[in-house]
């Protein structure tokens, strides 16, 4: 067993996984997941820059991390960040801030990269199971970017593109500083627009239809899937593998998009910072849902954190 720790660093969380790994079983006994909304990507697709006090909250959680990797004795660590760090014009401020606290590199990969992460750690325990017919699409919907991915036991095709959950709550649902609340039928309209065009971009590379099982990553799917099972706090256990119906999704983005703040932050499973993003990460969901022809998604908690816990493990290079 190798004990080792992988910080995924996205447009909207920041998380962290310590685990042991056996590359020889291929087994992942979890030690420590945890996840914090830093909402490191806040005003990037406008600006295009991390913003001061955006840096601060993601260089606070990293200190929390830095805490757990020393109690842990973690043995090897590694840092990727994705897409908000790919965009910001002073993403040097970022990287000098967690080699500081880390004392690694954060490598700021690339869509591609991303993809294939995202793909091993969604896929890597399906393997030899029946009930989960060859090939997958991964989709992994985070704040920045969603990426897709076909294949079967490896990737056959991959691509990212520029819509999540963050991005098109900023870009089409803020009006005067703040998330209008509901949004108008226009503003759906133009998300709606958005998402389809990301989607003919990605189908250019990813053969979206040929895939028998749809895969869906990241919080958005996750909390779709407790909101779907109506279950009264978040529960990982529960929700790993769950899997939700293409009407269910139909049904809980229309309500997301007509309800309120309040509303939505009354849901028992609903992490705080994803209140006033969720309703965008739903209807891409549903988007690629209706694109694909899924009639339901499969949904895994183990995701592109687990994908970086393995490439640690197998010493797979930088």
């Amino acid at each position: 067993m190798t004990r080792v720790a992988a910080i995924d660093c996205g447009t909207n969380s920041i998380r962290l996984l310590v685990a042991d790994a056996s590359p020889a079983t291929g087994e992942l006994t979890d030690l420590d997941r945890r996840m914090t909304i830093v909402r490191l990507g806040q005003g990037v697709d406008r600006t295009g820059r991390l913003a001061p006090e955006a840096l601060e909250r993601t260089f606070a959680a990293c200190r929390e991390y830095a805490e757990a990797v020393k109690e842990h004795g973690v043995e090897r660590l590694r840092f990727v960040a994705t897409s908000a760090s790919r965009d910001a014009e002073n993403r040097d401020d970022f990287v000098r801030g967690v080699l500081d606290i880390l004392g690694v590199e954060p490598e700021v990969i690339s869509g591609d990269q991303e993809a294939e992460f995202s793909f091993t750690g969604a896929t890597k325990e399906l393997a030899g199971r029946d009930h989960f017919d060859k090939p997958y699409l991964v989709v992994d919907i985070g704040g920045g970017s969603t990426e897709f991915v076909v294949g079967d036991d490896h990737v056959r095709a991959a691509r990212s593109v520029d819509v999540g959950c963050v991005r098109m709550t900023e870009r089409h649902l803020v009006r005067d500083g703040a998330v209008t609340d509901p949004p108008t039928e226009a503003q759906v309209a133009a998300m709606r627009a958005d998402i389809e065009a990301a989607l003919d971009l990605a189908g250019q590379t990813v053969p979206l239809r040929e895939a028998r099982t749809l895969v869906g990553l990241a919080g958005s799917v996750t909390t779709v899937s407790a909101i779907a099972q109506e279950l009264p706090e978040y529960d990982s256990a529960v929700i790993h593998h769950s899997r939700v119906s293409r009407d269910r999704v139909r049904e809980i983005t229309g309500w997301l998009l007509r309800s309120t703040h309040a509303e939505r932050a009354a849901v028992p499973s609903m992490h705080p910072g994803r209140v006033d993003v969720i309703a965008a990460g739903a209807l891409v969901l549903l988007s690629i849902m209706e694109r694909t022809g899924a009639e339901e998604v499969v949904v895994s908690e183990h995701d592109i954190l687990d994908g970086i816990a393995w490439s640690v493990a197998q010493g797979i290079p930088r």
